[in-house]
């Protein structure tokens, strides 16, 4: 591998000492924190946003945007989180773990075909949660397949079967386990090898064992409508399009939220004790490789982690053909930072960088 690994799923690293370091004295004032948040919507510049922290357990919201105000309060609509939802993925990967119903080691393959045979190298489930599998970042194929349906939903046109029967006919690129590449690919392949290892389907497994378990009921995996369901725009922040429908990307990208529920799925990070899936959710914070000159590069199972002068921020972002996400949070302040917006990225696009910024400031 191009960076240092630890043993899966991983011990404590000793550099998380920082995360023990003891808080920083006193909440932000909530007006200056108002004034911020408000800001950020501004340089958002959609037509909806809402930006969400959490400190020290205490919440503060604020939506706006260039369009005139919905039906329903922007808060409380349900937003694309895109690729953030690996974070909802890997959680499950490591409650199934830590129940003993899965290792992490399991071949892929096998799993989608028991009576296949894996090879000497196979790709197991632990590769595909953590970029190491070898796979690229879409099935060779994806872009001739969903051409017909570039600016409405080509993922829909790639249906699980369809991805599960070309990752049994793949053979990786790089060795499993050797080099990090993001590959929605990887753990959506990963989303249909627990399913098919455990005989339940990944919606129910999704539901059963983070949804409810963390009371998400603001949380799905399907739109029902513009009165729970916030519009998706093109780049030009006018065009609507239609909410996203992952195909055989589930595990990927299909979750959906609002940003109450984004921050009490985060607060469990903050404060796993306090949750039923406590053991995991220390699990998905421990640092599992480093890559990257230097090794700069920290990641866990679910979070990109970067240094902060407290100790360790954990985030990830998330886009649909529509709508962005950012989640993050940091637990030497007791931070938490759910961010969503309803315009498709664009270049330069201000809205990742300005709620990583706020959080990086928290």
């Amino acid at each position: 591998m191009t960076g240092r690994r630890t043993p899966w799923p991983g011990e404590p690293a000793t550099e998380d000492h920082a995360e023990d370091a003891p808080p920083e004295p006193g909440p932000p004032d909530d007006a200056v924190l108002r004034e911020r948040l408000a800001d950020a919507v501004d340089a958002s510049d959609a037509p909806d946003a809402v930006f969400a922290v959490s400190r020290r357990g205490r919440r503060t919201l604020h939506g706006g945007g260039t369009a005139p105000p919905p039906g329903v309060p922007r808060e409380d609509l349900r937003y694309e989180i895109g690729s953030a939802s690996k974070t909802f993925t890997a959680l499950l990967l490591m409650r199934l773990i830590r129940r003993g119903v899965l290792t992490g080691g399991e071949a892929a393959a096998t799993c989608l075909d028991p009576g296949g045979r894996a090879g000497p190298h196979p790709v197991t489930l632990a590769h595909l949660i953590t970029h190491t599998s070898g796979l690229p970042a879409l099935p060779a194929d994806f872009v001739r397949r969903g051409l017909p349906a570039w600016r409405t939903n080509p993922y829909a046109r790639y249906p699980a079967g369809r991805l599960t029967d070309t990752f049994l006919h793949h053979e990786p690129k790089h060795r499993p386990g050797t080099r990090w590449h993001y590959s929605n690919y990887g753990v959506s392949v990963l989303g249909h090898a627990i399913a098919a290892a455990t005989g339940t389907a990944w919606e129910d497994l999704i539901t059963g064992q983070v949804l409810r378990a963390l009371g998400l009921s603001g949380t799905a995996l399907r739109p029902e409508g513009p009165e729970t369901d916030a519009v998706g725009h093109r780049r030009d922040g006018r065009t609507p399009v239609p909410p996203f429908d992952a195909g055989g990307f589930q595990a990927a990208g299909a979750v959906r939220s609002t940003p109450n529920d984004l921050l009490t799925f985060l607060e469990a990070h903050l404060d796993p004790a306090r949750s039923p899936a406590a053991g995991s959710l220390r699990a998905v914070r421990v640092p599992v490789l480093r890559r990257g000159l230097g090794h700069r590069h920290v990641h866990t199972v679910a979070w990109f982690r970067h240094p902060t002068d407290g100790g360790p921020m954990y985030f990830h972002s998330g886009a649909t053909l529509g709508q962005q996400a950012f989640l993050g949070f940091r637990p030497d302040t007791d931070t938490a930072l759910a961010a969503v917006c309803t315009r498709r990225f664009r270049a330069r696009d201000p809205f990742i960088a300005t709620a990583y910024a706020l959080l990086a400031e928290a």
